[in-house]
């Protein structure tokens, strides 16, 4: 493996195309492969300026690490690279079909939320709609390169993850 680089992206870092599949335990070998090689321990006696580099290297692959290992940091990163900033904070605008069916889910999750048996067929409803989102995702950036719409379902799975946690807990609190 050539010497990573803090100029690299976060894909070069690991030795990865640019792209969202990514294969996460191959990234899992070459995160603990850079970490054995940067960790500060390695360069406890080396001087201040390698003890430094050694710490900024430790600290920009475990950055690195945490982005590409989270499909929507890394969706979010790859759309960033190519010029696209997906707006969290300020854009929520969101395909109306995708509303109407998050509102039939917040409603499900409402008027259901003390059946065990509807909240789980809820549940497996959520998880396929992050599965399809997912599969989407990977065909806008790594197919179409469109980044713009990738941006967009990845809004719309941050939706879905959120929503996911509060169905979680509802189900965690009748079991």
């Amino acid at each position: 493996m050539a010497n990573p680089s803090a100029s690299d992206d976060y894909f070069h870092f690991f030795g990865f195309n640019q792209q969202f599949k990514i294969d996460l335990p191959a990234l899992d070998q070459a995160y603990l492969a850079i970490q054995k090689e940067v960790h500060p321990d390695r360069h406890a006696r080396g001087s201040d300026a390698e003890q430094r580099l050694a710490m900024q290297m430790t600290t920009y692959a475990n950055t690195a690490f945490q982005t590409l290992k989270n499909p929507v940091q890394r969706g979010l990163y790859l759309c960033q690279l190519h010029g696209v900033d997906a707006k969290l904070e300020t854009n929520t605008a969101m395909p109306a079909a995708f509303l109407m069916k998050q509102m039939e889910w917040r409603e499900n999750l409402d008027e259901r939320a003390e059946d065990l048996g509807e909240l789980e067929f809820l549940m497996a409803e959520v998880q396929t709609s992050k599965q399809e989102t997912l599969t989407e995702i990977a065909q806008a950036i790594d197919g179409a390169k469109n980044y713009v719409r990738a941006a967009e379902l990845l809004r719309g799975l941050l939706f879905i993850e959120k929503f996911a946690i509060e169905l979680d807990d509802a189900i965690d609190a009748l079991v």
